[in-house]
């Protein structure tokens, strides 16, 4: 089949498809009526476990206290009785290596009995510890392929869950995974550390306010952006199956110019899949409260109510399992790089970074009089030195090849790590600093229609060109990319607030506090301080503008273009004194991360490059020297009845035929090198400096082909075809 018949074909299936007919009735059982039906949640506990075993385990999740093996015993059990009772057969330990993905290996709960039957068993050693293989998973050289003991460690404060399958369920318990020598293999163990730590420094600080004592948990919620594509235009697409984007692709005439897409009307086919997603996030706890059109035609975004970071994070996986599962089941694929189609706007994962206690409340909330708030004040001026300290590590945390794509382009935040205040919390922090008169209140927003009420004024605008912007409660990390865990980001940016908040904290120690009057003098010391230090890290203006990245140079602030510019960071001995000195990474663990990364860079553009030059080779120049041999028979058929046509086509076609032939060329010249011999620092740099501006090459002709050659000839479906045929 040609590939434009492959094209016609898919459209024509699309098009003809029917409307999705409802696969349950809501209206009998609506999706409310399902929330945490297949989790482990405290509430089942409380009915499934003796009171004293559910009192204990209680307090291990809520404050950390060791738990007990005889509880695991009595957990196990329940656990086991629960899951069977829903279909379950097999449990998994859940967890989540390096590559970022989710891992999952599935035990029986079934054993022979030794009289031709089978029994049931779940120990509470079995709950707490498995053992998986831990050589294939990238490590970054904490193991040796041939050393295979990995273990995976229940972490009691994520819920045990059931995954449905049509035919059958499992029950999946979130774990931490670590090395026979106890080194982290995994995203979650530093979540869990970084956790640990801030709490530690966390209540130094709130002593003074006399809000301590209740743990102090880091909140996160991801807003989750991606794309959703017809399965016959994904399989018909080898980029798009093996990369994940689009390797070649003009734009279509059509984009987002008219901003038509953003909060339209959700096609029917797509809202019919939000429904079944948000119904099976339901089921799993997981708390999705919105769903909207992104900004480029085909992009869509869910997002979750705020959770402690480490169930944001385990939900954060569920939530982008669910979107793939559930797209396949409606003929579509969900894309979640960064950069699917060039030319459109790209894909984020926005978090949503708060923290606090049901003492201390939420520790970034201003309240309504933000210059009045002291325990507000000294955690908003501890995120801006957080930030200012470890500029370099928040851009690294981010950095990938996909995300390279999207980062600093004219739809995401620069790779300049800033801050955005809005204009009352940048002049309560300029007038602290200057020793000024504050006149903070809680302004009210009239919109000029008699018919609708005033509305409270939040204390800033929010700003979608920053990358770390204060949006009324909570600090919003932009600069996440869709398909990455948060983990990461989560790990950096709960420690760089313990060390900000250690520095805080040793402040306030070492002043009078023992009157209101003296907290007061001594938070406004530490607020000037930090202010006078780092306020060049606050920006509230336009983070897009070709003027910022040339102020931002002025001002002093980092600018990590790339992945191969940013991952070093992790190497560097600040880095690994500040993860250290808080127990959350060794230098090792870190080292390890640097390899892993860097590794996954470098065999991503690899594959990539591959791919470009078997599409260009094998579907691209075959197609356009056919159109090139029907102009050339065209023009010499005029001639020959004395017509001198006009060559201007067929001579750009040549030219770009000839182009694409050289340039294909090089690009395997370059991957045949010696670059193989390099040490991984040097090869990613190869691969920025070298190999990628040779891909862009082949995809300029590539793209310019495709505005020539006749439609019938063209092998792939096209954005246009893509992204607006539902």
């Amino acid at each position: 089949m040609s590939g434009n018949s492959v094209r016609l074909s898919a459209i024509s299936s699309i098009t003809s498809t029917p409307i999705v007919e409802s696969s349950f009735d809501f209206v009998s059982s609506p999706t409310s009526s399902v929330w945490g039906k297949n989790v482990f949640s405290l509430n089942e506990m409380a009915q499934r476990l003796p009171k004293t075993i559910f009192k204990s385990l209680k307090k291990t999740i809520t404050s950390g206290d060791p738990l007990d093996l005889s509880t695991a015993d009595a957990v196990a059990e329940a656990m086991k009785t629960w899951a069977i009772s829903n279909g379950a057969t097999h449990y998994a330990h859940v967890f989540y290596p390096l590559t970022g993905l989710t891992a999952e290996k599935h035990d029986s709960f079934f054993d022979p009995d030794g009289d031709g039957g089978t029994i049931a068993t779940f120990s509470g050693s079995a709950l707490i510890q498995g053992e998986p293989d831990g050589s294939s998973f990238p490590n970054g050289g904490i193991r040796q392929t041939f050393e295979a003991r990995g273990y995976t460690i229940w972490d009691v404060t994520s819920p045990a869950y059931i995954m449905e399958n049509p035919n059958g369920t499992t029950l999946c318990i979130p774990t931490a995974f670590v090395s026979w020598t106890g080194e982290s293999l995994d995203k979650k163990t530093p979540v869990l550390r970084s956790m640990q730590a801030l709490n530690t420094q966390a209540q130094r600080v709130l002593k003074f306010f006399g809000t301590d004592g209740p743990t102090i948990s880091s909140s996160a919620g991801a807003e989750q952006e991606y794309f959703l594509i017809d399965n016959h235009f994904f399989y018909a697409r080898p980029d798009l199956l093996a990369c994940g984007r689009t390797l070649f692709g003009s734009p279509p005439p059509k984009g987002q110019e008219f901003d038509d897409h953003y909060f339209g009307a959700i096609p029917e086919r797509v809202q019919a899949f939000m429904f079944e997603v948000e119904r099976e996030c339901f089921k799993l706890g997981i708390p999705t409260k919105t769903r909207h059109n992104e900004v480029a035609p085909g992009q869509f975004e869910i997002a979750p109510v705020y959770e402690y970071a480490n169930v944001a994070t385990d939900h954060q996986q569920l939530v982008m399992t669910t979107l793939k599962k559930v797209a396949t089941k409606f003929g579509m694929t969900c894309l979640m790089h960064e950069k699917p189609f060039a030319g459109v706007n790209g894909s984020g994962k926005h978090v949503n970074f708060s923290m606090g206690s049901s003492k201390a409340g939420n520790l970034f909330d201003p309240g309504e009089t933000p210059a009045e708030n002291a325990q507000f004040l000294v955690f908003c001026a501890a995120m801006i030195s957080a930030v200012f300290n470890h500029a370099k590590l928040l851009r690294s945390v981010v950095a990938s090849a996909s995300n390279d794509h999207r980062l600093g382009a004219n739809e995401a935040p620069p790779a300049i790590l800033s801050i955005f205040l809005g204009d009352e919390l940048n002049e309560i922090m300029e007038a602290i600093a200057s020793s000024g008169s504050i006149s903070s209140k809680q302004n009210t927003l009239s919109v000029g229609v008699d018919v609708l009420p005033p509305i409270p004024m939040h204390s800033g605008d929010r700003n979608r060109t920053s990358p770390m912007a204060f949006t009324g409660n909570r600090f919003e990390f932009r600069a996440v990319g869709s398909s990455q865990s948060i983990a990461g980001p989560m790990v950096a940016m709960n420690t760089i607030m313990a060390e900000a908040l250690d520095e805080a904290a040793t402040h306030l120690e070492s002043v009078d506090t023992s009157s209101p009057e003296a907290l007061g003098a001594a938070v406004e010391s530490y607020v000037k301080m930090v202010w006078g230090k780092c306020n060049k890290v606050v920006f509230n203006g336009d983070g897009y503008s070709d003027e910022w990245h040339v102020e931002a140079s002025n001002r002093g602030l980092p600018n990590l273009k790339t992945t191969a510019d940013a991952l070093g960071v992790l190497k560097d001995k600040s880095c690994i004194d500040l993860f250290e000195k808080y127990s959350v990474l060794s230098e090792r663990e870190l080292e390890s991360r640097y390899e892993v990364y860097a590794e996954q860079y470098i065999a991503t553009v690899n594959v990539e490059s591959n791919l470009v030059v078997e599409i260009a080779k094998t579907m691209i120049f075959p197609a356009a020297v056919r159109y090139q041999g029907e102009l050339a028979s065209s023009l010499a058929s005029l001639k020959a009845i004395g017509i001198e046509a006009d060559h201007s086509t067929i001579d750009k076609v040549t030219g770009l035929i000839k182009s694409l032939q050289d340039y294909v060329s090089q690009l395997e010249i370059l991957k045949e090198g010696e670059h193989q011999s390099l040490d991984v620092a040097s090869h990613c740099l190869f691969v920025k400096n070298e190999i990628l501006p040779k891909m862009v090459e082949v995809r300029d002709c590539v793209d310019a082909l495709e505005n020539l050659v006749a439609d019938d000839l063209w092998p792939l479906p096209t954005f246009q075809e893509m992204l607006y045929i539902k």
